[in-house]
C-alpha cells in the first residue's frame, strides 16, 4: 500500500525533490501579501504552460465529531458558483481556455489546481480569488451535491472490501487522534450534514491567511506576485481558530479486528504507530528516524527485488500481493508503518503473517545488506529526478511541504538525508516500532459474493 496521491483520497505523495537541476529550472522564490496569503513560484521555461495550485491548510484533521467529511464536501461545493461565476461556469471557463482543473482533499489540506497555457494564468487567479471570498452555498445546490458525496463514499469504501478493512484499521489504530476518521466522512454524518455546516467550514478556514498559492511554469516570478496582489490582494484576512495539539495516547497492547464482507480473497493490514518528521519550530536536521523508516519500507516492498516480494510472493509463493506504507510528513505529527497483504490460495492469513514477522525479525537481527541500501538510495535519487520533470509534481511537492509546515530546504536535502541512513539505524527503528505488543491487525473474512451484485455508488470528478 505505497501511499500515493488520489483525488479526494487519503494517500499522499511523500517523495521530495532533490538538488539535481534540469534545464529551464530556476530557484524557488516566494512572497507574502499584506493579508497573509503566501505565493511561491518556481520558474520552469521548458514549455509555454503553467500549473497553478491553491492550498488551504484545512483537512479532515480539523473536523469535529459529527461533522466528518465536511472538508471534502466543501471541496465539492467550491465548484457550485459565486454571484459572478454561476454553478458549472468555473470548470467551463477553464476548459474553454484549453486547461484542466480539479481538486483533492486529504487529512491535512485541500488543494485546487489548474493546468493552463501560460497566458491564461490571470483567468485562474481571477476565478480562484473570487471563490476564495464569494462562494455561494445554496440549500438547493448543497442538497444535490451531498448526494453525490454519499455516492462517492459508497463507491470508494462500501463497495470495496479492502477499503472497508483500511477504514476499520485507521479507526482501530487511532482512538483519539482525528487521523482515525475517514476523509470522505462517515455515512451517518453525511446524512445529517447541512448547508450551514459547509458554510461554517468555509467561513472558518477559507481565508488568504490560511492559504498558499504555488505556481510552476513558464512565468516570471515578479509578474506572478504582481498579478496575485491585483487579485487575491484585495481579499481580507480572517481570524483563525487556535489549533490545539492532538496526541494519540500510547497503545497499551495488541489490537485486532475482523471485517466480514463479500469478497473473492482474504486480505489484512497490520500496522504500528511511528513518528512523522517534526514540523514547524520543532523541525530538526538531526531527526533521522523518519528517513530510516522510509528506507525500511522500501527494502521490504516496492519492487520485485524487495524482501517481501522476493521471498513471500516469488520464492515461497505464499502471498498474492504484499506491500508496505509509511508517510514521513504530515500536520498531525504521527504516522503509521503498515503492511498489507493477500495470502495465496490455500495459505492462511496467520501463516502469511508469521512469514512477514520472520522477515522483519531477520532485519532486526542482521540489518540489511549494502546492496539493498544501494538499490533503495538509487531509487530515491531517480524518483526525485523524474518528479522534477513534471511541473505538476514540482508544485505538489512545494505545496505539500509549505502547507504541512516543513522548510522548503527539504527539496534540496531529502536525497542526502536518505543517503545517510545506515543499516544500524534501520535495525533500530525496526526494533523500536515494529513490535508485536504495539501491532494493530485488521483482517478481511471473505463472505460469499452475490453473482448479481451491482455497485451501490459511483465515482465523481470533484
Amino acid at each position: 500500500m505505497k501511499k500515493t496521491m488520489s483525488l479526494t483520497g487519503p494517500w499522499l505523495i511523500t517523495a521530495l525533490m532533490s538538488v539535481y537541476a534540469l534545464p529551464g529550472h530556476s530557484e524557488i522564490v516566494q512572497t507574502t501579501l499584506k493579508n497573509g496569503l503566501k505565493i511561491i513560484v518556481q520558474e520552469d521555461h521548458r514549455a509555454p504552460v503553467v500549473v497553478s495550485q491553491v492550498w488551504y491548510r484545512a483537512g479532515s484533521v480539523d473536523e469535529l465529531n459529527g461533522k466528518t467529511g465536511v472538508a471534502h464536501v466543501l471541496e465539492h461545493m467550491m465548484f457550485k458558483g459565486t454571484k459572478a461565476v454561476p454553478a458549472g461556469q468555473f470548470s467551463r471557463q477553464i476548459a474553454t481556455a484549453g486547461g484542466k482543473e480539479n481538486a483533492f482533499t486529504s487529512k491535512d489540506y485541500t488543494c485546487y489546481f489548474q493546468q493552463l497555457e501560460k497566458s491564461k494564468l490571470p483567468l485562474s487567479f481571477k476565478l480562484e480569488a473570487d471563490r476564495m471570498a464569494n462562494l455561494q452555498i445554496t440549500d438547493a445546490e448543497f442538497a444535490k451535491e451531498i448526494e453525490v458525496v454519499k455516492e462517492e463514499r459508497r463507491w470508494r469504501t462500501e463497495d470495496k472490501p479492502q477499503s472497508r478493512v483500511n477504514e476499520q484499521f485507521e479507526s482501530s489504530l487511532y482512538r483519539a487522534h482525528p487521523y482515525g476518521r475517514p476523509v470522505v466522512g462517515f455515512m451517518n454524518d453525511l446524512e445529517n450534514m447541512t448547508a450551514e455546516d459547509a458554510r461554517e467550514w468555509y467561513r472558518t478556514w477559507y481565508a488568504p491567511n490560511n492559504a498558499t498559492i504555488v505556481v510552476v511554469g513558464d512565468v516570471k516570478a515578479q509578474d506572478v506576485f504582481k498579478l496575485a496582489a491585483q487579485t487575491f490582494g484585495k481579499l481580507a484576512a480572517k481570524p483563525l481558530p487556535a489549533r490545539k495539539p492532538q496526541v494519540e495516547p500510547v497503545q497499551l497492547g495488541e489490537r485486532r479486528a475482523i471485517v466480514k464482507a463479500p469478497a473473492k480473497l482474504p486480505y489484512f493490514v497490520m500496522g504500528f504507530h511511528a513518528p512523522a518528521l517534526k514540523n514547524g519550530q520543532s523541525y530538526a536536521e538531526q531527526d533521522w528516524e523518519p528517513f530510516a523508516l522510509e528506507v525500511l519500507s522500501s527494502i521490504l516492498s516496492g519492487n520485485d527485488a524487495s524482501r517481501l516480494s522476493q521471498k513471500l510472493v516469488r520464492e515461497q509463493a505464499i502471498a498474492l500481493e504484499i506491500d508496505t506504507g509509511y508517510d514521513s510528513t504530515n500536520r498531525g505529527q504521527t504516522s503509521t508503518f503498515e503492511v498489507a497483504a493477500s495470502p495465496s490460495e490455500g495459505v492462511s492469513q496467520e501463516a502469511l503473517q508469521k512469514a512477514i514477522w520472520a522477515q522483519i525479525d531477520e532485519i532486526k537481527t542482521n540489518g540489511v545488506t549494502a546492496a539493498e541500501l544501494h538499490r533503495v538510495k538509487a531509487a530515491v535519487i531517480a524518483a526525485d529526478v523524474y518528479k522534477r520533470d513534471s511541473m505538476f509534481y514540482q508544485a505538489m511537492q512545494i505545496g505539500q511541504l509549505e502547507t504541512l509546515g516543513y522548510p522548503l530546504s527539504l527539496l534540496q536535502n531529502n536525497a542526502s538525508r536518505v543517503q545517510a541512513v545506515t543499516s544500524e539505524q534501520i535495525q533500530q527503528v525496526a526494533k523500536k516500532y515494529l513490535i508485536p505488543e504495539q501491532m494493530t491487525l485488521v483482517s478481511l473474512d471473505p463472505q460469499p459474493m452475490d453473482p448479481n451484485f451491482k455497485p451501490a455508488g459511483k465515482p465523481h470528478q470533484h
